[in-house]
């Protein structure tokens, strides 16, 4: 008989750990991720001392999103890379467009306030890009009330976030003048701390996308490199949740590769990337 290390999750039991998953987080494994997942699953056998699919999946079942081994099995199937700066054409933007158009704003109403939310958070690189850029490109930004909102399903994830520690790889393409001014280099290590200037901005809690969010509206809304995990029927529940969220006139920016544009249908297309709510207070 096959040991453990050997043996193949069959299609049954694929087909229920999928269900799971599905219910629980709207993400679509596959029947062609049956190796990846198998692999990954064994890891959490060998980890927790359960033995079999079987008795993990029933365990599974009994758990809240709030445990810690239901957190340890997400980030499993889950993990993907994140860093600072991802994607610069879009960063471009925030501090060239965004951030000019938000100082316009406030000399119009009076108002110096920017709620941003990175929705689906990771360790927290991206709401740590925004601060970066907000930090080095917004006029007097000490004297604006601004709160960046981080969410992520994973806990795990979130305790990282928090920490606002990063590596060599995920600080590669921070400019210089950036992370000198904002973070502090360890040492004896090839890690970073994020200033008090910028941890003060942010904020991190659980979230999971397939649910409202209880916060105000946020002037932009930013869902990168998630969606494409979803199916057309998450992804609505997922879009619509966040639409709840963008305040009128507000920006919803996405990942060029999330496959969201036949749900955006209402709103202003600026960018393949970059939807305006519309604004029925004006």
């Amino acid at each position: 008989m096959p040991t453990l290390a050997q043996e193949q999750i069959t299609d049954a039991q694929l087909s229920k750990y999928a269900r799971l998953i599905y219910d629980r987080t709207g993400i679509r494994v596959s029947p062609q991720k049956k190796t990846l997942l198998s692999n990954r699953i064994r890891r959490r056998l060998k980890e927790t001392g359960i033995d079999g699919y079987e008795a993990y999946l029933n365990q599974l079942r009994k758990l809240k999103p709030n445990q810690p081994e239901w957190d340890r099995f997400l980030q499993e199937i889950t993990t993907h890379e994140t860093y600072l700066f991802r994607d610069e054409t879009q960063w471009k933007w925030f501090r060239e467009e965004f951030l000019p158009e938000c100082v316009s704003r406030s000399h119009e109403t009076g108002k110096r306030s920017l709620r941003i939310w990175s929705a689906a958070a990771s360790t927290g690189d991206e709401a740590a890009t925004v601060a970066s850029c907000i930090a080095g490109h917004l006029p007097n930004f000490s004297a604006w009330n601004i709160q960046i909102v981080g969410t992520d399903i994973g806990i795990g994830a979130l305790e990282e976030a928090k920490a606002a520690v990063f590596g060599q790889r995920a600080m590669r393409l921070v400019p210089e003048s950036l992370s000198r001014r904002f973070f502090t280099k360890a040492k004896d290590a090839n890690v970073w701390q994020a200033k008090p200037m910028l941890t003060d901005m942010m904020t991190f809690r659980q979230h999971n996308l397939m649910d409202p969010l209880r916060e105000h509206p946020f002037d932009l809304v930013i869902l990168k490199n998630v969606l494409i995990y979803f199916d057309k029927t998450s992804k609505q529940q997922v879009v619509t949740n966040l639409l709840e969220k963008v305040r009128p006139g507000g920006l919803l920016l996405c990942g060029a590769a999330e496959g969201v544009s036949d749900f955006l249908k209402g709103l202003e297309r600026i960018h393949p990337w970059l939807y305006r709510q519309p604004d029925t207070t004006r």
